[in-house]
């Protein structure tokens, strides 16, 4: 995932990217931004797409950041979103091996951190310190890995999607799917897609100065994973994990 693919995908955004706000259903990640907001503060929405989450940002703080990679999904964002004043949009690469950013005083970054570079996921981290003040509180949202494998462990299982019809992959598939899982690389929609688990995401955040106040589950419909599930599975459902977590003085 890198800057033409979302230049490529911006157009379509809607149709081709989850919504994560529209699927939360609990309301816990809006909850948890409202806990940090703050006529006050400014705020950084990292990798902020077509801006799917100022209208939820801009009443909450006095100044609003909207940086992505994708300079056509800030078009649109700005072309959406006009009523909202106290918005400045930014193309920023938090993946690049240099950033240069403002400091805010919080920050979101929901789904954003979904490459299979390694080198690119360790610049991205790193990114999240930079782009907070020392005492700076964030939201971060990514995808499980957990959830993933027992997503596919219920596909196998019953046959859900005819799953068993699946085409098996040639060989040098195959030896690259298996790299892929070691690193928590799995495909969504066919396009490698970083997952976390939960001790690793932990681990990273702790590696990059910020203390951990909560990880909890953000758990979706199963409409979400599959086209046509069974009507007699419940939960546990599929689930990203949200994290918040403060930078370091």
């Amino acid at each position: 995932m890198d800057r033409k693919y979302w230049e490529t995908i911006a157009p379509n955004y809607d149709i081709e990217i989850f919504d994560v706000l529209q699927n939360d259903t609990s309301g816990s990640i809006v909850a948890a931004i409202d806990e940090m907001a703050s006529p006050e503060k400014t705020i950084i929405d990292i990798g902020c797409a077509i801006g799917k989450w100022i209208p939820v940002l801009s009443p909450k703080f006095k100044t609003v950041i909207a940086a992505d990679i994708s300079a056509k999904n800030l078009d649109i964002a700005k072309e959406k979103h006009t009523e909202y004043k106290n918005v400045e949009y930014h193309r920023m690469d938090f993946s690049a091996d240099e950033l240069t950013v403002t400091p805010c005083d919080s920050a979101i970054c929901i789904n954003a951190i979904l490459t299979d570079s390694l080198e690119k996921r360790i610049n991205f981290f790193q990114s999240l310190s930079l782009c907070l003040h020392a005492g700076g509180e964030l939201v971060l949202v990514v995808p499980s890995l957990e959830s993933k494998l027992y997503t596919n462990i219920i596909a196998d299982r019953w046959n859900v999607d005819d799953a068993e019809n699946d085409e098996t992959p040639t060989l040098k598939d195959a030896i690259q799917q298996v790299s892929n899982i070691k690193q928590g690389v799995t495909n969504i929609d066919n396009v490698p897609t970083k997952h976390y688990l939960k001790e690793e995401l932990e681990l990273l955040l702790t590696l990059e100065g910020f203390e951990i106040s909560l990880i909890k589950k953000i758990n979706y419909s199963w409409r979400t994973e599959f086209h046509k599930p069974p009507k007699w599975l419940k939960g546990p459902y599929p689930w990203d994990w949200m994290c918040t977590a403060q930078k370091k003085s």
